[in-house]
């Protein structure tokens, strides 16, 4: 019996070491992490940037005369044509004055003429025939300016564009100069985004024909723009408090879809050669700056800054502190510490890339 006993025993502790064993050697086994290198290739990155939306005409109409503003013939929002009649000032006092200059310009005419056929005859002296000349062209001349001062009661569009909000409403007594609306020509935008210095240069140097450089508008739904832009201008000079300078793309805008004031972001494409590439998830944020974690030789993994110099969806493009033949924690980086020494398997870089679906060429 007591032999039984001890046979028993002997069994059950060979099957708790074995099955201790594989317990152990299974949890070897997962705890196995999953690394990769960085790989150089040619790639394209995508730079955003915050820009300001403006049309390409976007003007204060303004009155030209002192009055009460008599009618009103369009409506806030409105797409008008070059010449439409917008606002009509009380032309009444304006036209009065028109009549009385037309008057006096008749009379001055009778006169002149009569002088005229006087000194023909040597009635009169030839510097009384200038006089009268000089009455009638002065006559003229206020004829001239009161129609303008008519024409002024008028205000008319002077491009295609809409209207804005109106600043007077029909019988608003206005002043010689005050806003009545504005109005926005959108046929156009132009897009301004401020460029840092370095990659202005690098901008400068891959674009020698800046006018050629296309760019993309995301607008404020996140949503692309579905025309592309031109960068034509860059401002003369650098703002010395933010280092930036801007630039202005220009988008056309078809179906008006675009409107002064608006908001978005500039996507400009940057190349590089020979970009060092890492997955993003391969990286970690501490107080703004970018790490990695690098497998030492004694399979000891230790963090490290890097340098982010663009990205593309799921990838960084590192600028420094990493080579090519540096082994990165690919997953599990909440999982360890600094320090530890783990059991790894080793992804190819090409197959990390293909296994992401991302082409960096």
């Amino acid at each position: 019996m007591m032999r039984r006993i001890l046979m028993l025993i002997s069994l059950f502790a060979v099957v708790l070491n074995t099955s201790c064993e594989s317990k152990k050697e299974h949890k070897e086994e997962k705890s196995k992490l999953l690394v990769t290198s960085p790989i150089i290739k040619d790639t394209i990155t995508t730079k955003e940037y915050v820009s300001q939306i403006q049309s390409i005409r976007h003007i204060e109409l303004r009155a030209q005369e002192r009055g009460y503003v008599q009618d009103i013939y369009v409506d806030e929002g409105q797409a008008v044509k070059k010449g439409q009649l917008l606002f009509q000032i009380m032309p009444n006092l304006y036209r009065a004055e028109m009549q009385k200059a037309k008057a006096e310009a008749e009379f001055a005419k009778i006169e002149y003429q009569n002088t005229t056929t006087l000194a023909d005859s040597n009635v009169v002296a030839s510097n009384e025939l200038a006089m009268a000349k000089a009455k009638f062209d002065k006559a003229n001349a206020e004829l001239e300016l009161a129609k303008v001062h008519l024409q002024f009661t008028e205000i008319r569009a002077p491009f295609d564009g809409i209207i804005d909000r109106f600043r007077v409403r029909e019988g608003s007594l206005v002043d010689e100069g005050e806003l009545l609306s504005n109005l926005s020509d959108n046929s156009k935008m132009w897009v301004y985004y401020n460029v840092p210095e370095a990659e202005y240069l690098d901008f400068k140097m891959n674009h020698q024909d800046s006018t050629q450089a296309k760019v993309s508008l995301l607008m404020a739904n996140n949503k692309k723009f579905t025309e592309e832009g031109l960068v034509e201008t860059i401002e003369a000079d650098f703002n010395n408090e933010t280092g930036n300078i801007p630039f202005r793309a220009t988008f056309s805008n078809p179906d008006g879809l675009l409107r002064h004031g608006e908001t978005g972001s500039i996507l400009s494409t940057i190349p590089f050669n020979n970009a060092l590439l890492i997955p993003q998830k391969a990286t970690f944020e501490v107080l703004d700056k970018h790490y990695v974690y690098v497998v030492s030789e004694d399979n000891k993994i230790h963090s490290r800054e890097i340098k982010i110099g663009g990205e593309i969806p799921h990838i960084y493009v590192v600028t420094e502190g990493l080579t090519e033949e540096d082994k990165i924690l690919l997953e599990g980086l909440r999982k360890v510490r600094e320090g530890d020494e783990i059991s790894f398997d080793y992804e190819e870089p090409k197959d990390m890339l293909r296994h992401l679906q991302l082409y960096a060429e």
